[in-house]
């Protein structure tokens, strides 16, 4: 198995899992934080993780 078709699927699983977990959270900026999740998929889920998802 290629090494980039691995980084890409992981990627993608990345960014679905940010997405379904934004659009289900109570999170007030919900909005704004979808947009960055697609617009920027890879650093913007990461950025959802570590900055966005509510610690509650």
């Amino acid at each position: 198995m290629n090494v980039n078709y691995l980084i890409s699927i992981l990627c993608l699983i990345l960014w679905i899992v940010a997405l379904v977990d934004c659009l289900k959270s109570n999170n007030s900026n919900k909005l704004v934080w979808v947009l960055v999740i697609i617009l920027l998929p890879l650093l913007g889920s990461i950025l959802y993780f570590l900055l966005g998802k509510s610690k509650a």
